[in-house]
């Protein structure tokens, strides 16, 4: 077995709408097509054996046992792998269930599609699976608790901590998209102008002065003692000397700790002699050059989380810890508390395992005991230095329980501090009475306080925190979101997209949008290229200047990893046609309808998916989504432009000559499709077909007629606004035009208005791209033939997988099966044959040149333009 492929899934796609994080695995089976589970000895027994929980796969058969059924029966080995790579998944602590198996058109080839937690390890599991499935063929022994462990490695390296992680599912569940901006914990909650960041408990308004105070303990403890908050005496000294004075100032028991540390580290506490005073400050030293001595105050460790200055929750804290039984070894009882199950590996579970390091040895020793040491009945022996969950400790919710003096405190010294998201540390023996009465302490103030112990405690009730977050960030009245239009098709895509963001431009918006020549920020291309997939969607909605989002989506993007956002506002199909055929899994055009149809199902349910009425395919998408729809068609009397104004719907239409919107049966004409520029005077028909949707975008979102009509007279074809679409340049003594069109549907439209055009010869400029089947090839000739007197074969630099002679021999057959004396020449460079197209022109001819380099054909024509109009004027 051979894997060809594997893409993750990362948002809406093609094998679902709801389920974003999937990997999809094409397979080659090779020789196993041929060989089922029962016709391989002992597999059923063997993979039984080696799984015996995937007894809970209930498979097609519905019912617990199925999958093993259909093993037993005969099942192909591309539905065993998607069953393996979701029970690794779940064995590694990452619990997933959503799985298909689907031919990828060729004998033996499948696509294997399953759901992923963390998408590193989703990959890797796609290829254990398979090492595992040939493993159990071929009856050889595997290390599968080594894949398991590198799965939890890698599901613990990449995701989300589970404070930022807990404020990334609040989001969510609101309907706020998120998107993570490193490998670490920044996140962006929101898209565009209306985001907000994270990173880890820190957000885009937490103060930076409130930050420092927080890790600068010195001038957190002086700012709470001016303000008559209790804090334990002491002193921040640098060297042993002065060590000995303050002890002698404020004696013992003590604690010492860096000035600038976090999670812990090289804090030492109840120190009651110099020798331990004096480790203690050595340990803190490594840490930062100087160090806090204080009192240590007795009692247990809670911390209060103050949010928005509002106290939210309350925890007390114990350090990780056993007790004994009088029988069992210290290593034995910590072997017995990791055994609960609700102890895991790093975040995996609510409790993290007790591991034990220097740290723990070196505690122990204190104690005068070994790991071998058998532990007196009900004795605790504490195994870390703080009382951290991440190193193995426990906590009790005590929220119910704080004391108003302490309420009050608490959220007072969030102000002082000047932190939206503040950890407050404090010792006492009593929570529900004031400091003043147990001779508690404040101890330390956070920065960036971790959730874990909040929502999911050992004991006591869960308090979803996060929500605190996302009600400060987004408080009632604000918008996370800015609107988003989104167009697919075949054809017209990049038009309707920068018809539509002019439009939105007009009215004083901040637009950022994408289409197949780049990416645009406010009328600024920041990336030049195809530009239509997920990451420059991702690009656009991540950008903090905009506030509109127009996204061309492409079926490239689509098939690699999904749409690059969850939902849109307003969705637009229009049409699907056959182009890259064969690619992908995709090799009939109802399938390729299939992908297109991804997007108008991601509308929300208050906008409008846009459809193609005339195009039956498009038409059909309306029966899967939830949105409102609205239909565009060159047709009147089209049926469905019929049936959907008797029932009060909106479309636009063409007739008589108008661009029209119709509510229900009322027309509302927009404008005379002859005075819209873009269509050439109404000679580019497919332009007007381009029109329709972007005027019922535009009409759905608020836009009156006259500012449709505004912006429809103000868009001009031209290099600027339509970089390759209908670009026409006036030569002395011919014309060129420069147009995208680069498949079968795109060339006949362009005949249908070539047709319109006077020329006295016309020349056409055509290119076959490798990736295309070799009919598709073979039509571009053919349908050249029809428009043009004279053609000259160029070649794309990237021919995608076939050779220069194959595609032009395919070209010319297309056109010698049409017109078999049509002039041909071969120009294998673009530059070349565009300029020798130019100097060799006729009078009174039109060059038209098909060009998917948009940008390198626009800058040689402006070129050779510029230069004529030199030497005609000896400038």
């Amino acid at each position: 077995m051979k894997i060809r492929e594997i893409n993750a899934m990362r948002g809406p796609n093609y094998w679902s709408v709801r389920r974003h994080k999937l990997i999809v695995m094409v397979l080659d089976l090779e020789d196993m097509e041929q060989k089922p589970t029962n016709k391989v000895p002992g597999f059923s027994e063997r993979i039984k054996a080696m799984f015996p929980t995937m007894y809970e796969h209930r498979c097609s058969e519905g019912c617990e046992g199925g999958f093993f059924m259909r093993v037993d029966d005969g099942t192909w080995m591309g539905h065993v792998i998607e069953h393996i790579a979701l029970e690794i998944q779940t064995l590694a602590g990452m619990d997933v269930g959503f799985g298909r198996t689907r031919g990828y058109g060729e004998e033996g080839v499948y696509n294997v599609v399953f759901n992923y937690l963390e998408e590193k390890a989703g990959r890797f599991a796609a290829e254990s699976a398979v090492r595992i499935c040939e493993a159990l063929i071929a009856g050889r022994t595997y290390n599968l608790e080594a894949d398991l462990q590198e799965m939890r490695e890698l599901r613990e390296s990449e995701r989300l901590g589970p404070s930022t992680g807990s404020i990334v599912e609040e989001a969510a569940s609101r309907g706020i998209p998120w998107i993570r901006l490193n490998q670490y914990s920044l996140c962006q909650l929101g898209y565009g102008a209306n985001q907000k960041k994270i990173h880890a408990t820190v957000t885009s308004q937490t103060s930076s002065i409130g930050v420092e105070l927080a890790c600068d303990k010195e001038d957190t403890k002086y700012l709470l003692e001016q303000a008559e908050v209790l804090v334990p005496k002491g002193r921040i000294i640098e060297s042993a000397k002065e060590l000995k004075k303050t002890i002698a100032t404020i004696g013992f028991p003590l604690v010492t700790k860096p000035i600038d540390g976090n999670h812990g580290r090289g804090i030492s506490v109840d120190i009651n002699s110099m020798e331990a005073a004096i480790k203690g400050f050595k340990a803190a030293k490594k840490i930062s050059n100087s160090v806090i001595v204080e009192n240590f105050i007795t009692g247990d460790d809670y911390r209060l989380l103050v949010i928005n200055h509002k106290l939210v929750a309350a925890a007390k804290r114990t350090p990780a810890h056993v007790i004994g039984d009088g029988k069992s070894s210290l290593q034995e009882l910590i072997d017995e508390v990791n055994s609960d199950p609700q102890r895991g590996y790093g975040h995996e579970k609510v409790l993290t395992m007790i591991t034990v390091n220097d740290l723990t040895k070196s505690i122990i020793q204190s104690y005068g005991y070994t790991l071998e040491t058998i532990v007196k009945k009900g004795e605790q022996v504490i195994l870390k230095d703080t009382a951290n969950l991440s190193t193995g400790g426990t906590s009790e919710d005590v929220t119910d329980m704080v004391h108003p003096s302490s309420i009050f405190m608490a959220e007072r010294i969030s102000k002082i501090i000047d932190l939206d998201i503040c950890g407050i540390d404090l010792m006492t023996t009593d929570i529900s009475k004031p400091l003043e009465e147990t001779n508690g302490a404040v101890i330390e103030v956070n920065a960036a306080p971790g959730f874990r112990m909040h929502l999911a405690p050992s004991k006591g009730i869960p308090r979803n925190v996060a929500a605190n977050v996302v009600d400060m960030l987004f408080p009632p009245g604000t918008s996370a979101l800015i609107p988003i239009i989104a167009v697919t098709g075949t054809n017209g895509k990049t038009t309707t997209t920068r018809l539509i963001a002019h439009m939105l431009k007009m009215k004083g918006h901040r637009v950022g949008y994408t289409t197949s020549d780049g990416v645009y920020i406010q009328n600024r291309m920041l990336m030049q290229g195809d530009c239509t997939g997920p990451s420059s969607a991702e690009f656009v909605l991540r950008d903090p200047t905009i506030d509109y989002a127009v996204l061309e989506c492409a079926r490239g993007g689509l098939l690699r990893s999904g749409l690059g956002f969850h939902k849109c506002n307003v969705g637009i199909v229009t049409n699907v046609t056959g182009d890259h055929l064969g690619l992908k899994g995709i090799h009939s055009i109802e399938q390729l309808a299939r992908v297109k149809g991804v997007l108008p199902e991601t509308v929300t349910k208050e906008g409008y998916a846009i459809l193609n009425a005339d195009d039956d395919l498009v038409f059909n998408m309306s029966k899967s989504v939830e949105s409102n729809v609205a239909l565009f068609s060159m047709d009147e009397n089209n049926v469905h432009i019929k049936a959907l104004a008797a029932k009060g719907g909106l479309s636009a239409i063409y007739e008589s000559g108008y661009i029209t919107i119709c509510k229900g049966e009322w027309k509302l004409r927009i404008i005379k499709a002859v005075n819209v520029p873009l269509t050439f005077g109404g000679k580019a028909t497919f332009m007007i077909q381009n029109v329709l949707p972007a005027v019922l975008a535009a009409y759905v979102r608020g836009f009156s007629v006259e500012d449709i009509k505004v912006s429809l007279e103000t868009f001009i074809p031209s290099p600027g606004q339509t970089p390759g679409r209908l670009n026409l340049f006036e030569f002395q003594n011919f014309q060129v035009l420069i147009d995208y069109a680069h498949n079968p549907a795109g060339l006949r439209a362009l005949k249908d208005m070539l047709d319109k055009m006077e020329a006295t010869i016309k020349v056409g400029i055509i290119a076959g791209v490798g990736d295309r089947r070799d009919e598709d090839t073979k039509e571009i000739g053919s349908i050249a033939a029809e428009i043009f007197d004279e053609i000259i074969i160029r070649q794309d630099k990237n021919l995608r997988g076939k050779s220069t002679t194959d595609i032009r021999e395919m070209l010319k057959k297309g056109i010698r099966e049409n017109h078999p004396n049509k002039k041909i020449t071969n120009i294998d460079s673009e530059k070349e044959a565009i300029t020798s197209a130019i100097e060799n022109a006729k009078d009174g001819s039109l060059i038209v040149l098909c060009s998917d380099m948009v940008a390198e054909s626009l800058e040689l024509v402006m070129k050779l333009k510029e230069k004529e109009v030199k030497k005609l004027y000896n400038l």
